[in-house]
């Protein structure tokens, strides 16, 4: 059987004129997970159109089967690269997040369609196909990591990212914001679950070189899990990155544990310093915590920080911009993701937004954060786009990283935080370059070393 399976990309990510280093970052790991069901006999390709052209590719493509992942700002790509191949009778296998989030939406443009994991549905799916009985509609219940085969690796084109060595270990998150993209994604089930600790190490130890990249969505979700995957990691040389949560990373004793095992950055999603917001988005992670003694923590422990914010509740105004600015750099914070608060369908916030009549428009290549899609309470759309931009700007002015610089005791983790965070931002031509001319992995031994080398912790 030959197999298909393609992540398309948003507009942006496929631009002749620049494109961004975030769309080169990780392979697609979820159809790299799901290929690893199919047979040894079976011809599998996967196209990343974030890294490749791919219209000529599926312009003569003729497989058995395609399997197509869509999120909702590539949801448009994906309807219309399936329509090309269902015009040619090709059958289309379609899921992920925006599929979940409007199934009947979806189902307009493939021949099956998978909501949830794909864990449990997909091996079904597969048995069924080969018989050619296969259901239009597929939805998970079952969840669970448990013998879970080896992500087909070997399909990946690794020298097209800048960490090829990305790797997922648990699936969803125990808390349930508002806002969240994924809380629908996981319904009918179990919403966080881990893998077997001696499986994900024997994943860690099928990846080449050192650096990883946690995917998760939060590492540390399962105490007892990541403790006993940490203890695993020591002594394994690896240098590492990931995601946790404020509550998490003041817990005694588990963040130690992470940095014996070679954490050396860590995703915060610190969201707002509004703290009424916190509470109406179901942000309780966050509430009551000092954002100052987390960032403190990090540091202390020789952890890099890469915030995120997310602009536009209810509860912000005009100032929310430079005041969230301000207290990143003032904290020292390295790097910071910024966001416009976006509805995305299957939350509870667009429930309650489209229930209030705020929704402004459906157009699902602009639910991007970086387009106001729903009409703010605190300021006109035009104030909140303009004060997203002007946060970036100014968060990433020279000036305002070397102030973030000089917050750190250390004059190796201030060269650190300057060229860290000066590379992330002021060099993206030489991003565009490298990744147009498909070097962009000659780019991690700079990150190794600089993620290595911060806080003078020896690996």
């Amino acid at each position: 059987m030959r197999v298909t399976m393609i992540l398309p990309a948003l507009t942006e990510a496929t631009s002749p004129l620049f494109r961004p280093i975030k769309y080169s970052l990780f392979p697609p790991l979820g159809l790299a997970t799901l290929a690893a069901y199919l047979d040894d006999a079976d011809e599998v390709t996967i196209l990343d159109e974030h890294v490749e052209r791919i219209d000529q590719v599926i312009a003569d493509d003729r497989p058995d089967l395609v399997v197509i992942q869509a999120y909702i700002t590539s949801a448009r790509r994906s309807y219309e690269i399936a329509d090309r191949y269902r015009a040619h009778g090709v059958f289309v296998a379609m899921g992920g997040l925006h599929v979940t989030s409007l199934p009947d939406e979806a189902a307009e443009h493939a021949d099956a369609i998978f909501l949830g994991p794909g864990e449990d549905t997909w091996p079904r799916f597969l048995r069924e196909f080969r018989r050619g009985q296969s259901d239009s509609r597929y939805a998970s219940s079952e969840r669970t990591l448990a013998n879970l085969p080896p992500i087909r690796r070997d399909l990946i084109k690794r020298n097209r990212y800048l960490v090829p060595n990305s790797i997922v270990v648990s699936r969803g998150c125990p808390h349930h914001c508002d806002f969240c993209y994924k809380d629908a994604f996981f319904e009918g089930g179990k919403s966080f679950y881990t893998q077997q600790v001696d499986d994900a190490l024997a994943e860690i130890e099928r990846l080449p070189g050192k650096h990883l990249y946690f995917l998760d969505d939060h590492l540390l979700g399962n105490r007892k899990f990541a403790e006993a995957l940490f203890d695993g990691m020591k002594g394994m040389g690896r240098v590492w990155q990931a995601a946790g949560t404020v509550d998490s990373i003041l817990r005694p004793g588990l963040l130690e544990k992470a940095v014996e095992a070679g954490l050396r950055s860590m995703f915060v999603g610190f969201e707002t310093i509004n703290a009424a917001n916190l509470a109406e988005q179901r942000k309780r992670q966050n509430v009551g915590h000092s954002y100052e003694a987390v960032a403190r923590r990090l540091h202390d422990a020789g952890v890099m920080v890469n915030a995120s914010f997310v602009f536009g509740m209810d509860g912000d105004g005009p100032d929310v911009f430079d005041r969230t600015v301000e207290w990143a750099v003032g904290a020292g914070l390295e790097t910071a993701t910024f966001h416009i608060m976006t509805p995305y369908p299957g939350t509870a916030l667009f429930r309650r937004m489209e229930a209030a009549g705020r929704i402004v428009h459906r157009d699902w290549h602009r639910y991007d954060t970086r387009h106001v899609v729903y009409r703010p309470q605190g300021m006109t759309p035009d104030q909140l786009e303009a004060g997203y931009w002007r946060a970036y700007r100014d968060f990433y002015r020279w000036k305002n990283i070397w102030r973030g610089a000089a917050q750190k005791d250390a004059f190796g983790d201030r060269a650190r935080h300057l060229s860290y965070a000066g590379a992330w931002k002021k060099f993206e031509p030489v991003w565009d370059f490298l990744i147009r001319t498909r070097n962009v992995l000659h780019a991690l031994p700079l990150l190794e070393r600089s993620l290595s080398s911060f806080g003078k912790r020896p690996l």
